[in-house]
């Protein structure tokens, strides 16, 4: 069972690591998480915390690091499109419905070329979500994306504690507003 979280404050009150300011070296990105929705030529990933009932559908890489089912858009796919491929891929899951839209992490990159060719630089936007998804198949694991060895449906504290294992807190926080939004 999800705990009730209070919704009469703010969320950048209830989840204050989720909404700080972030600096994702790998990337030479800084970040920040906001409810509004960016414009959608700034979207280069989506992400999904995909619900199995109550529990969060989490993938583990071949180097033992858990993440959420999501990725890079192609050139000219929809938002739609590329979760469910993504989905697909990573998690052989599909969409129930519809997702819902949490919010995104505006970005912006030092690297002096965007990381694809056709994406926006040096501002982007990483899209996040959730939705019922139902896991009926293998991870796809095309080569040219993460290989995936296990997929787990866990309860949403567990979830959060997996994402956040060496990482920061806004994964968690991440996983408690999907849930508090869906209650």
């Amino acid at each position: 069972m999800t705990e009730r979280t209070d919704l009469s404050s703010p969320p950048e009150d209830r989840y204050p690591a989720l909404f700080a300011p972030q600096r994702w070296e790998w990337g030479g990105i800084d970040a920040q998480f906001a409810v509004e929705m960016p414009p959608d030529e700034l979207i280069t990933n989506i992400h999904l915390i995909g619900f199995a009932g109550d529990l969060v559908v989490l993938c583990r890489d071949a180097r033992g690091h858990w993440f959420l089912p999501g990725g890079t858009r192609e050139p000219g796919e929809s938002v739609g499109d590329c979760l469910a491929r993504e989905l697909r891929e990573e998690a052989g899951a599909r969409l129930l419905g519809e997702p819902v839209w949490l919010g995104a992490h505006r970005a912006v990159t030092d690297r002096p070329t965007p990381y694809r060719p056709w994406q926006p630089h040096p501002l982007k936007a990483w899209l996040w979500g959730h939705a019922e998804v139902l896991v009926d198949s293998e991870p796809t694991n095309p080569a040219d994306g993460e290989q995936v060895v296990e997929v787990r449906a866990v309860p949403v504290g567990e979830a959060g504690a997996l994402l956040s294992r060496g990482r920061e807190r806004w994964w968690a926080e991440l996983i408690e507003l999907a849930a508090a939004h869906r209650s």
